[in-house]
């Protein structure tokens, strides 16, 4: 055994460590996949598809119609309509025979499996999700796209380059062979990306805290403190100079400080919820209070970083503490209930099967957390990327964003477990349940003003889950939903090229507004959604007064180091 694993010696009950151990090693052949959720979503279907005749009937229909249309198409030289996102197939030389054949009779497969997985009377939504999405994973390993022979942009660059780009797609094969998993890029942390001059003002064991040195003469009064989501590295939020988040936020005249995590290991398995409330957002409250001396402060939260956020606020709600001036809540949840294609991987026995996993190695790696996320994208982030990089011989350039994606964290055991259990699998926050110092929380006693952001093409936060904090709490808010998923919506800089957005304030006292009619009554307007968010800050801020000291040592809060700090380096 390791340093951090557990043993036979931690347990009385030695037929628990067998069970565990068993479950732990499924874990491992599965990828941290529970075979068990999709035999169970398999047998649903079976049984509620077997004793629905008129759904067979009309299987059987659309699979006899389906050579017609084929021979329609080819003699009548029509295409077939894949989905908008579906890019496989976009090339003009998808149009020439024998190619718009195949191209046209797995698009017909797609949408007759579609068809067999969906509204089948008597399935459960979960059931009916997990085996849609399964089956859609199996049939895009079967495109015609992924193999040379049958995709025409394969073998017309193969033409074009007399060979030269099969011979390149064989070297970049080789090359990812025993590649370190990181994404080799000339990007340097400090250098070119996560590069907004700063200083380490504050540290616990989980976090830093960083805040970032002035560009204005003058700034207002209360400070801005980001909080990032704990599985991923905070330098999203302050990539390249020119999509820099905290670098534009600056600029705007604000004071702004962000909490960088650390990198968790096997020792830190007993680590939770707690842990993290109280040595992030709480420590960094208290060193902004003692270094600006300002009564109120602006916080802001991204992803999970925006659910440990809302936590904190109701937890200050809770015991009269008035210091939050606004809340900010970027593709942040705090209703799980309708969390998109990301709740497929959150069952009790996917739970348990990550527990068990997470059990054994004290932790869960960022490549396990990852891979859930690659599959919701497994077209843009698996097949694209082969045929272009194997197939085409196309060389990938890194740029800041694919960096910092490659540049994952680890979650430990308890942590990971409380998050999984308590927030996603039994939504205990929505529903007042949740428990922090050793009380429940309840979003109603939130009453602050609010600001939150969802993108429109969220896999990981849905912008109509995103939404739900109009019905969860007492508080005016005003919700933008703007172009992009989870990351790119969020870093969409002003001067972004094809961006657009909608903004609109609800007073808590007006009737309740669902969303498909906020977004019927809101029209969009083109640029970045920052400006909205600027506007929105400056009208709840005081007047421009002198920067506040970087750190202030007689408070016990001098500037360590220099940013991006430390912990964002641990790997």
């Amino acid at each position: 055994m390791t340093a951090g694993q557990p043993s036979p010696d931690d347990h009385t009950d030695y037929h628990d460590f067998a069970d565990r151990m068993s479950r732990m090693m499924i874990a491992q052949m599965t990828g941290g996949m529970a075979p068990s959720a999709l035999w169970q979503a398999m047998a649903d279907w079976s049984v509620h598809l077997g004793t629905a005749p008129g759904k067979q009937a009309k299987l059987a229909e659309k699979a006899m119609q389906a050579p017609a249309i084929l021979a329609k198409r080819a003699l009548n030289a029509e295409t077939a309509d894949p989905m908008p996102q579906d890019r496989r197939f976009a090339s003009d030389h998808w149009n020439n025979p024998p190619f718009s054949t195949l191209r046209d009779g797995f698009l017909l497969t797609e949408e007759w499996w579609q068809t067999a997985t969906t509204d089948v009377r008597g399935m459960t939504p979960a059931n009916e999700a997990a085996l849609s999405f399964a089956v859609r994973q199996a049939l895009d390993t079967m495109a015609p796209s992924n193999f040379p022979h049958l995709n025409p942009e394969v073998l017309a660059r193969a033409r074009d380059t007399q060979g030269g780009s099969v011979m390149q797609g064989l070297m970049n094969t080789v090359a990812d062979v025993g590649a370190p998993k990181e994404m080799p890029s000339d990007l340097r942390l400090g250098k070119e990306i996560a590069a907004t001059p700063g200083k380490v003002v504050a540290r616990s064991h989980l976090a830093e805290l960083i805040q970032y040195s002035p560009t204005t003469d003058t700034v207002h009064p209360e400070p801005i403190l980001i909080v990032p989501a704990w599985i991923m590295k905070y330098y999203i939020l302050d990539l390249s100079p020119h999509n820099s988040l905290v670098r534009w936020l600056v600029a705007q005249g604000h004071t702004v400080f962000v909490i960088s995590w650390r990198n968790p290991g096997a020792e830190d398995r007993d680590l939770g919820m707690q842990d993290y409330l109280d040595q992030g957002p709480r420590m960094a409250l208290d060193a902004i209070d003692a270094i600006t001396g300002a009564e109120r402060i602006h916080a802001a939260g991204y992803c999970l970083g925006g659910t440990l956020l809302s936590i904190q606020a109701a937890a200050m709600a809770r015991a009269g503490d008035t210091r939050l001036a606004s809340m900010t809540l970027l593709a942040a949840q705090v209703d799980f209930s309708e969390a998109g294609e990301l709740a497929l991987f959150v069952s009790e026995a996917q739970v348990a099967l990550l527990e068990d996993l997470m059990w054994h190695q004290g932790y869960l790696t960022g490549d396990q957390m990852a891979g859930a996320f690659t599959m919701l994208r497994s077209n843009d982030l698996v097949w694209s990327r082969m045929i272009h990089e194997k197939l085409m011989g196309e060389q990938t350039e890194p740029n800041d964003m694919m960096t910092w994606n490659a540049d994952s964290t680890r979650m430990p055991y308890r942590m990971h477990s409380e998050y999984l259990r308590g927030l996603f699998l039994e939504n205990r926050l929505s529903h007042g349940k949740y428990r922090i110092d050793g009380k429940a929380l309840s979003l109603t006693d939130l009453d602050l003003p609010i600001f939150a952001v969802g993108t429109e093409t969220d896999h990981v936060a849905p912008w109509k889950s995103v939404y739900k904090i109009h019905h969860l709490t007492d508080a005016d808010v005003t919700f933008a939903l703007t172009s992009g998923g989870h990351n790119a919506g969020i870093i969409s800089e002003p001067g972004h090229r094809h961006r657009h957005y909608r903004i609109a304030t609800h007073p808590h006292a007006d009737r309740y507004q669902d969303p498909e009619a906020w977004v019927a009554a809101v029209a969009p307007q083109e640029g970045s959604w920052w400006d909205g968010w600027a506007e929105w800050l400056r009208a709840r801020s005081g007047d421009p007064v002198a920067p506040p000291p970087m750190g202030r040592p007689k408070a016990g809060y001098e500037a360590i180091c220099d940013a991006p700090g430390s912990y964002v380096f641990q790997r």
